[in-house]
């Protein structure tokens, strides 16, 4: 039976055949937050505790235990435990270079994304100082006077108080048409 080739109607990496069980390829990323949470955690004070309770009682044990229990020789100088501590050191140091590494990279990410975000702000803020100076240049041509933050102030507050007596116009009107309205209710009933 002849296959038939796979045209368009199929995503590349797909086939109708069945998949084969493939083992899952660790990921780089999970390896990288392994090597910091391990690295972040060697440094810390919880770690030197543990790790010196380790020694103690490995030291402990080899001395006071009996002969036949023993698995390190404290004539030798603790050699077994002396490998383990260069085993653990030979690992911890690559450790903490990839987290470091890694750390490296974010902090390189993050000075290029503030500097983008400060080139944003800067022509903004030079667009807005544009603007700015063209209402001025505008406002002077208008009123042939250079047109001063205090001017602007002065022209606003008038403006604001015109707007409060033309309000408080239209209250008293309304005022008296209301009470012109009630008058003439009470003198008709």
């Amino acid at each position: 039976m002849a296959r038939s080739p796979r045209g368009l109607d199929a995503p590349r990496g797909r086939s109708s055949m069945p998949m084969r069980s493939r083992t899952p390829q660790p990921s780089r990323d999970r390896f990288g937050r392994a090597t910091e949470w391990i690295a972040r955690n060697m440094g810390t004070p919880w770690f030197l505790v543990a790790l010196t309770l380790f020694c103690v009682a490995w030291i402990a044990w080899n001395t006071a235990a009996p002969e036949n229990l023993r698995f390190d020789s404290a004539a030798n100088g603790f050699t077994a435990l002396t490998l383990m501590l260069s085993l653990q050191a030979s690992y911890a140091a690559p450790l903490i270079l990839l987290a470091q590494n890694r750390q490296d990279d974010r902090d390189r990410v993050q000075i290029e994304q503030d500097r983008q975000r400060a080139e944003r702000n800067l022509a903004d803020t030079e667009y807005l100082a544009r603007e700015i100076v063209a209402l001025r240049i505008a406002l002077t041509e208008i009123s042939s006077e250079v047109v001063t933050r205090d001017t602007l102030r002065t022209e606003l507050k008038s403006l604001l108080k015109k707007l409060d007596e033309r309000d408080e116009t239209r209250q008293t009107d309304a005022a008296a048409t209301a009470d012109a309205s009630v008058a003439r209710e009470d003198g008709s009933a």
